[in-house]
């Protein structure tokens, strides 16, 4: 998917704001048991879906790892992205628990490109913050709002997984950001697009 990008210096400027207060706040924050409450706040309906996409937790987003855990337990197949290159698209190879791992392109610990590639119905969502609409604020590279866009065409459903305090009033958006469908704190669940989920299975 080709994305035509008009940079906007004002909202430019309101996003770089927001990521470097948003680090800065998420980087007090003591994880304690939040993992494990996000387990306890997944909605089953979410649960349905597979193959689900993960993340492995970086630079001090919400571990959902445990949750993952607990989908595998259950049935679901794991995938986790993988960047062959900066500017490539995120490929997403199936991952189990115990499974070696090797950086990729980003550092970031990733399947090696030989598991089963699957094409995720469910994409775990990491972030600086978000909104109650769903909308959310990335690192600024606008990976995961092509990942979005280009599975949520296939039917596959946004979450993002956060911290109650990377909550905003208003995330600051452009044309080409991706909605979430849900947002999963460890005090509650979010649906965010109450249309994106129709006649989903």
């Amino acid at each position: 998917m080709v994305f035509s990008v008009t940079h906007d210096p004002n909202l430019e400027a309101a996003k770089a704001d927001a990521r470097m207060q948003m680090r800065a706040e998420r980087n007090l924050l003591e994880p304690g048991d939040a993992p494990l409450r996000l387990i306890e706040n997944f909605p089953l309906e979410l649960a349905r879906h597979e193959p689900v996409a993960g993340y492995w937790p970086v630079g001090g987003e919400i571990d959902g790892r445990p949750l993952l855990a607990a989908l595998s337990k259950a049935g679901r197949k794991i995938c986790l992205p993988r960047m062959e290159s900066r500017n490539g698209p995120a490929r997403f190879y199936q991952w189990r628990a115990g499974d070696a791992l090797r950086a990729d392109a980003f550092g970031v610990p990733s399947p090696p490109p030989n598991p089963p590639e699957l094409s995720p119905r469910l994409i775990l969502t990491p972030l600086l913050a978000f909104d109650r609409l769903g909308h959310r604020l990335g690192q600024g590279g606008g990976h995961y709002d092509r990942i979005i866009s280009l599975y949520r065409a296939h039917g596959a459903v946004a979450v993002g997984l956060a911290y109650a305090e990377q909550q905003m009033d208003v995330v600051p958006i452009g044309a080409h950001d991706a909605q979430l469908d849900w947002v999963i704190t460890p005090k509650e669940a979010i649906r965010c697009r109450v249309e994106g989920l129709r006649g989903r299975s």
